[in-house]
């Protein structure tokens, strides 16, 4: 059988199956299906064949053929938690911190968000996107072919829109795929200061309505998130803004727990929300509540990295109540400016106690259900999206064992080579 494609020779094929056609669970969690010498069929963008290489090529020929002697192959990287769109940056905030101020004190003070708040919407919805491209590119050449990106830097209407704006041109001209979320509740913005509620109103009965206008413009999955934590949003307002969402039709997601525990996890999984993210201080009972959920956790390492802060999301706890974890970079302007997820595996299994092949599945196929797109991305499997890699590198081990470099050589994007060591293998232009 004609095929258009066939990466054959792979040292070790990463197949990363799917257990019971959902995510890896708790302690089973690092199924990696590998498989040496291994080759992969590619057709019209989809994976026809998985295999060991004599046996894929008894059965297709290609028009193009890639070698992967001595190298890895493994599923596209799936970042399931970017607030990838803003203008402007906080490096003045970075050396306010190592001279002892918290996050939360920078924010009080009119910095954090709101500082990438007012650039964003001093931004023209042109330099939004050109400011955005680079980091885009960053991440492709760094293995990730599907990324979710938030709004959350306009906090008004026209500004959130204008952000959900930038997420469509950028989906449309870029290999990666973009999934969209809304979060006009990241935090609430000076001119609505000590008037919470009255934000919380605006989001509610103006800004969703308005994103669900523009969602048609988005084929794929669709989310609202909601940044709950004290200081922010509380238990009662979130609740508020995610079951107007989910009245009208957004995918659930939740910033939970990141520094102090409201309840927000077992909210998101009451709720049945794709996701809970972040979780550093989700209390033990709700940990076996997620756990026992379809709601993924995403650990977001470079986050407390960046803040350089102790304590990570539990990740050890969370894979023994059976819990599907993912991971993400986090990717923003305060925290956590990473568009490597192989730097997130790398942090994950030093601070977290995952072991290379856990972090390797948290980065594709559990990330993957993270977006609500597990049927489609993360695990090289036939009927798949051909999203794939090739590591320089003889084994799986290095991606988490390295650090401070690029091992991914090249990267396919629906059957296409898009990115070769680690550069775009075709820019693409400006808008």
């Amino acid at each position: 059988m004609q095929v258009d494609l066939i990466v054959q020779h792979a040292a070790q094929l990463c197949t990363v199956p799917r257990h019971e056609n959902g995510p890896q669970r708790g302690e089973r969690l690092g199924d990696l299906g590998l498989i040496e010498d291994g080759a992969v069929a590619i057709a019209d963008g989809r994976i026809v064949a998985v295999g060991p290489t004599p046996e894929v090529l008894a059965d297709y020929q290609a028009r193009e053929v890639l070698d992967a002697w001595g190298r890895v192959v493994t599923p596209g990287f799936v970042d399931p938690h970017t607030h990838l769109v803003w203008a402007g940056d906080r490096a003045h905030e970075f050396e306010l911190r190592i001279g002892g101020a918290t996050y939360m004190d920078i924010m009080a003070a009119g910095g954090g968000i709101m500082a990438t708040v007012r650039a964003t919407r001093a931004a023209s919805l042109d330099q939004l996107v050109a400011e955005t491209r680079p980091r885009l590119d960053r991440m492709l050449a760094h293995g990730t072919t599907t990324v979710e990106v938030k709004t959350g830097y306009g906090l008004t209407t026209a500004d959130e829109l204008k952000l959900l704006e930038a997420i469509r041109w950028l989906d449309a001209d870029h290999p990666a795929t973009l999934v969209p979320t809304f979060l006009g509740a990241h935090a609430v913005p000076a001119e609505y200061r000590g008037r919470t509620e009255e934000y919380v109103d605006l989001v509610v009965e103006e800004m969703l309505p308005a994103v669900v206008e523009r969602r048609a413009a988005f084929p794929g999955p669709f989310f609202c998130d909601v940044f709950c934590e004290e200081g922010v949003f509380d238990l009662a307002q979130t609740r508020r803004i995610l079951e107007r969402a989910q009245a009208l039709g957004f995918g659930l997601k939740l910033h939970a727990d990141e520094f102090k525990p409201l309840g927000g996890t077992a909210l998101a999984v009451a709720m049945g929300a794709v996701s809970a993210d972040h979780l550093v201080h989700t209390p033990p009972a709700e940990i076996e509540v997620l756990g026992r959920s379809a709601t993924v956790a995403v650990a977001l390492p470079c986050t407390p990295f960046g803040l350089a802060e102790r304590e990570y999301a539990p990740a050890r706890a969370l894979l023994k109540a059976g819990a599907a974890l993912a991971l993400a970079t986090d990717c923003n302007p305060g925290t956590a400016w990473c568009e490597s997820m192989p730097f997130a595996m790398a942090l994950a299994c030093r601070y977290m106690g995952l072991t290379p092949a856990q972090a390797l599945v948290a980065t594709t196929l559990n990330a993957a259900f993270a977006v609500g797109l597990g049927d489609r991305v993360g695990s090289l499997e036939v009927d798949k999206n051909a999203d794939l890699l090739i590591i320089g590198a003889p084994d799986y081990r290095h991606l988490a064992y390295r650090f401070g470099t690029n091992l991914v050589e090249v990267v396919i994007k629906a059957g296409k080579v898009v990115a070769r060591q680690g550069l775009p293998a075709h820019p693409t232009p400006p808008h």
